[in-house]
């Protein structure tokens, strides 16, 4: 087969090049590189069967140009992390709302199925222990900056079951839950790479808020498979899935546990919202995922704990 990876040379989507290459398929990324790296793709940069191609999911002449001999296309480009959202959040909705459209019209040109990623952020403030798919969304204010990234993600849910409905385009979404791994920046305010980068420089691990959220958090190489099972599955078209880990742990703890991960010597300070994010920041307490929808349609059962997590991680930010 050959595949699409729009954002592929992301953290998640270069996980997902190098998984697809590994199954003998030809891929080709689609990414602006804004939050992305050819680095990413180093590893396999060289081999024959990766094109990559540097643009942008709204630009429907670099969409098109990637289309020639597709047979699935995996969505992942959008601008992500709590840092862009609240720095560049028109540009954000923008990259959100009209790349995911440009990308599903092109797989209804072409008649290819399309997984397009979401997040468990479109949930909002639902701190339900194990939030099924059909949970409700409990939202803020749109006019909270906070919440822009929730609404957009669930505005691409829309469209893609519109797509579905109305086009007969086989979509599937994924709502992923804190995906971490190696290549996994910390620049955009993703938790663990931040940490485990302040806990090896021996700087404070700032700790955001109280830090009694509770998070669960999976490793990018459960994530993958997954991904590629749902689209493959004829009988997951036309819905959407949870993907994620059941282990919680609370912020603070989960800064303990860097710290003792990396034989630090950092201590925790924590950060009022205000003065990490701005005023009117909103967060939730919970956010724990029910995935037994994906268990039960092609065995998603995550493997790595949250330890292992963290070590391989730290493996990573320790290399020369």
């Amino acid at each position: 087969m050959r595949c699409l990876i729009t954002g592929g040379a992301g953290f998640i989507g270069s996980h997902l090049t190098e998984h697809l290459l590994g199954l003998g398929h030809e891929v080709v990324v689609l990414d602006d590189l804004s939050t992305g790296s050819e680095s990413n793709l180093a590893a396999f940069a060289d081999d024959p069967r990766l094109r990559f191609v540097r643009g942008s999911v709204c630009d429907r002449d670099a969409v098109d140009s990637c289309m020639a001999g597709v047979d699935a296309i995996y969505h992942l480009a959008a601008a992500v992390g709590v840092f862009t959202i609240l720095g560049k959040t028109l540009e954000s909705l923008r990259t959100n709302l009209n790349g995911t459209e440009t990308v599903l019209e092109a797989a209804r040109a072409h008649d290819v199925p399309i997984l397009v990623a979401s997040t468990s952020e479109i949930y909002g403030k639902n701190t339900a222990d194990g939030l099924t798919e059909d949970a409700d969304r409990i939202v803020g204010s749109p006019l909270v900056n906070r919440w822009s990234y929730a609404e957009a993600k669930a505005l691409d849910e829309t469209l893609a079951y519109l797509y579905g409905i109305e086009y007969g385009v086989k979509t599937v979404i994924v709502r992923l839950f804190n995906t971490v791994g190696p290549r996994q920046s910390g620049r955009y305010g993703m938790v663990i790479p931040r940490f485990v980068g302040q806990a090896l420089a021996g700087e404070p691990i700032t700790v955001f808020g109280d830090g009694q959220q509770v998070r669960c958090f999976c490793h990018v190489l459960d994530v993958v498979p997954a991904l590629v099972a749902l689209l493959e599955d004829e009988g997951a078209h036309g819905t959407v899935y949870n993907l994620g880990s059941s282990e919680q742990v609370s912020i603070a703890d989960l800064a303990h546990k860097v710290i003792a991960a990396t034989d630090s010597s950092s201590t925790v300070v924590k950060v009022p919202y205000e003065q990490a994010y701005g005023a009117g920041f909103e967060d939730m307490q919970r956010r724990i995922p029910d995935c037994a929808k994906a268990r039960d349609r092609v065995g998603f059962r995550p493997r790595r704990t949250l330890d292992d997590i963290i070590r391989s991680v730290v493996a990573e930010h320790r290399l020369p």
